[in-house]
């Protein structure tokens, strides 16, 4: 089969964790572990997060004043740099040495248009007093929103229209490599407006839904979405949770999820299944063996296919 793996923050950094390079690799090391299994058998694309990775180079950059702070966009570069190299080195390392390992660095084209630029609402870098985010805003021309008790900068958060590069991505594919590509959701790139180049633009991409679109374009017979918990929950939390297993797309709809966490997940997973009527599953990288199989997980089939209940 041809898998894409869309790797949760959590495979990269458990959430009561600092994020230093210690903890990241050993985290990586884990799911590498898991991950080498499926490559074994299977053509594998894996995709990752990065949110916790941006947001410590952009604290860092806010504390060196000498030099105004990069563009999201190249902070994203960087941590894809990064991320994707201890992911590939760690997977060369539990696979055999004639299978290739490689990490792309993905723009992903969205729309100018799209109305998410006019409502930023993904918060990244570091956390201000009122006064403070004010003048920032004035400044920087950025957009604030409150965060606790404190104000964080804001950005768009818009849909991905496009995958670029995918031939290399299909062609290293039949060549037997294993490829790491669109990490943090990709680079966001748009159209400028009145000419035909792409420029890197300040937003964040979501992952899960980038990883989906990407799926679809490789024409993949599975899309596994990885988190820190084993299944999409109801009543997550509460004294009546429980988990859906086997689900249409139709079937989800039914349901709000946490547009912050779960909301994402469930689109990306709905959307790969209604373009493909192929599966794709939502669970833990620890069961990856049992989502593959049908056995783990949320398991979201085509209303065609007669396996949901």
């Amino acid at each position: 089969m041809r898998i894409v793996v869309a790797l949760g923050g959590n495979a990269l950094l458990r959430r009561d964790q600092p994020p230093t390079a210690e903890n990241q690799l050993a985290n990586i090391c884990s799911a590498a572990s898991q991950l080498a299994r499926v490559a074994d058998k299977h053509d594998l694309v894996l995709t990752h997060g990065n949110g916790p990775q941006v947001g410590l180079l952009a604290l860092q950059a806010d504390a060196y004043i000498k030099v105004d702070a990069y563009p999201l966009d190249v902070l994203g570069a960087q941590t894809d740099g990064m991320i994707g190299y201890l992911l590939e080195q760690e997977l060369a390392n539990r696979l055999p040495a004639t299978r290739e390992v490689a990490t792309l660095i993905t723009r992903v084209e969205v729309d100018p248009k799209d109305p998410a630029f006019k409502h930023p609402s993904k918060p990244i870098g570091p956390v201000y007093e009122k006064v403070e985010s004010e003048q920032i805003a004035i400044a920087k021309g950025w957009s604030m929103a409150p965060d606790g008790s404190a104000f964080r900068r804001v950005v768009a958060s818009p849909k991905p229209v496009r995958v670029l590069g995918i031939q290399a991505i299909r062609w290293l594919l039949e060549r037997g490599a294993v490829v790491i590509a669109a990490g943090g959701g990709g680079i966001p790139v748009a159209r400028n407006m009145g000419f035909n180049d792409l420029q890197g633009v300040e937003a964040v991409i979501d992952k899960d839904l980038c990883s989906s679109l990407l799926a679809r374009e490789l024409q993949a017979d599975l899309l596994v979405i990885a988190t820190d918990v084993s299944a999409v929950f109801l009543d997550w939390g509460k004294p009546t949770q429980n988990a859906l297993e086997k689900v249409t797309p139709q079937n989800l709809s039914q349901y709000d999820f946490a547009a912050g966490s779960m909301g994402p997940k469930v689109e990306a997973a709905q959307a790969f299944v209604l373009a493909t009527g192929k599966r794709a599953v939502i669970g833990s990288l620890e069961q990856i063996e049992g989502m593959l199989e049908g056995s783990a997980g949320t398991q979201v089939y085509s209303a065609n296919a007669g396996n949901a209940d």
